[in-house]
């Protein structure tokens, strides 16, 4: 089988090596996609394992389609009865980029359409009640080439189960764990995490250290579809359990807001990692260890604050850091300007976003990273 591995922007090279490394095949790496192949086991494992990905698709067919009679018919002449039952609850989502066919909603309506008219012609009955499972099909289109994907999570990957309370502006726990992997994060170093909000760097930080998989607690769209073997799930989620380490961490999340870290501490609890949780100031930030990693997404300025307020932050940010030359900073920010406020000259710089807005994490290494 054939599948799609989607993710934001900037973040493919990520979603790749975790790929690899579960001995996966990776077919192509493109802007916000990554495609794989094989078998039931591969899709659970990358369900279970990915950190950085949005979502994972199953590939149903792939053709070319200028006209709603081309993308009608060829969706039509698809064997759907291979993957949807009668009564399946058929859900269409859909996108379209720089293609003949613009329009979301006529798609989604057409693909239905001919889906319907599909399992009719193979079940040969009219009745296609659809009061069963929910199957999500998503038909994008890029530049007229049409993919007709089953959607295998349900929720996408960032929801993990642990995060059930919000603060403002949270950062998505794909991005987080991005973040965490992006400064070079490893098991048996100090991070810390001076402004945590809900949790999700230091709590995405834990859970790479002791190797558990972040799909481990929930469920997925997957495991309802009839054409798939239930044992691979039994197997693939043992496989994922018994994986899990308890090797010592050092990973700290502050928060001038205590109900931030009242937060956190719930957080940490359901997703079974322990972190040190403290109500500190940023203006009070002090490390006692040589060297180690500091991680943060702080306000850019938008939403939260407003930007003169934010600039005197960084400028307090840059201050409080100074004195730890063995420590690395990694500082996630959607100010233009960040460099210029914060003081210095990033050592290296990737262009992200975060709920759609452009991005960049700005990266300085300690003296020993050098």
């Amino acid at each position: 089988m054939k599948f799609i591995a989607t993710c934001k922007l900037g973040l493919e090279s990520l979603v790749t090596r975790q790929l690899r490394d579960m001995e996966i095949e990776v077919l192509e790496t493109v802007d916000a996609r990554v495609t794989f192949s094989g078998g039931a086991e591969a899709m659970a494992k990358a369900l279970l394992w990915l950190r950085t990905a949005e979502r994972v698709l199953l590939v149903v067919e792939e053709f070319d389609a200028e006209t709603f009679d081309e993308l009608f018919e060829r969706t039509k002449a698809v064997r759907w009865k291979q993957y949807l039952k009668p009564e399946t609850n058929i859900h269409v989502t859909g996108k379209s980029a720089k293609s003949t066919l613009f329009s979301v909603s006529d798609c989604q309506s057409i693909v239905k359409k001919a889906i319907v008219e599909s399992l009719r012609t193979a079940y040969r009955t009219t009745n296609i009640p659809e009061g069963g499972n929910e199957i999500i099909v998503e038909v994008g289109i890029l530049r007229n080439r049409v993919s007709l994907c089953l959607d295998c999570c349900g929720a996408g990957l960032s929801r993990r189960g642990y995060r059930t309370y919000n603060v403002a502006a949270p950062l998505s726990e794909t991005l987080g764990a991005a973040i965490v992997l992006l400064s070079r994060y490893r098991a048996g170093v100090p991070l810390v995490d001076p402004m945590c909000g809900s949790g999700t760097m230091p709590i995405e930080a834990a859970m790479i250290a002791q190797n558990i998989a972040p799909g481990l607690n929930r469920s997925f769209a997957a495991e309802s579809w009839w054409f798939l073997d239930k044992g691979v799930w039994t197997r693939e989620r043992q496989n994922a359990a018994d994986a899990r380490t308890n090797v010592k961490i050092d990973v700290s999340g502050f928060d001038i807001d205590a109900r931030s870290i009242d937060l956190c501490k719930k957080h940490a609890k359901k997703a079974g990692v322990f972190c040190d949780w403290r109500v500190q100031d940023i203006k009070d930030f002090s490390v006692a260890e040589p060297s180690g990693i500091i991680v943060c997404n702080p306000p850019y300025g938008e939403r939260m604050l407003e930007k003169e307020d934010v600039k005197s932050l960084y400028r307090t940010m840059r201050r409080v850091f100074s004195p730890y030359p063995g420590w690395s900073v990694s500082m996630f920010s959607g100010m233009r300007e960040f460099e210029q406020v914060y003081g210095k000259r990033a050592d290296k710089r990737r262009k992200l976003t975060n709920g759609g807005m452009p991005c960049t994490l700005y990266q300085y290494f300690g003296v020993r990273d050098v």
